[in-house]
């Protein structure tokens, strides 16, 4: 195609790549990186597959752990309970970490909304952690029920304020 406006036609390359790619003048990368466009949607929904079941089981731990010291069968509630964290938890955040990380290293560029979200996933990292040290002293017989039971609570809490601050910061975030 040629352009108009001047003595000289001047070829232009034109680019149908897709919306958000530029105008034609701009020579600038504009979209996601070409190699990301057929991998990205799958990562970004075994990504959000396996937040969905860390989330759950991160909401659902606290309560489970204090359920598992008290009553009569407290020695089986306790072997779910460590099942439940070594063997869906654990996974399903590992493979929430990593597809994330795949994400953000294939889309590109860094927003403070993400900085922020990188923080929060950083927290409920330590709250995993946490819940895993509350099954360790139920396991060892160092859990106090009153003690400990305060502490799910509170650990509960914050696991759902954090989730909530970053279920507002990615669906409130500015789309290109």
């Amino acid at each position: 195609m040629l352009r108009r406006g001047g003595p000289l036609a001047v070829p232009v390359r034109l680019r149908a790549d897709g919306p958000g790619m530029g105008s034609p003048k701009d020579n600038r990368w504009r979209g996601p990186r070409p190699f990301a466009k057929p991998t990205m949607p799958w990562l970004k929904l075994l990504h959000i597959a396996a937040v969905i079941v860390w989330c759950g089981t991160l909401l659902y731990l606290p309560a489970a752990i204090a359920a598992a010291g008290r009553g009569r069968r407290a020695g089986h509630r306790h072997a779910l309970v460590r099942g439940l964290f070594t063997s869906v938890a654990t996974p399903a955040a590992l493979v929430a970490i990593v597809a994330g990380t795949g994400v953000f290293v294939l889309q590109g560029p860094v927003a403070p909304w993400l900085i922020a979200k990188l923080s929060l996933v950083g927290l409920l990292v330590l709250g995993h952690a946490a819940c895993g040290l509350l099954i360790l002293r139920i396991q060892h017989g160092k859990a106090r029920l009153g003690a400990d039971r305060g502490k799910c609570i509170a650990l509960g809490g914050s696991m759902l304020l954090w989730l909530l601050g970053i279920a507002w910061l990615v669906l409130s975030k500015s789309w290109p």
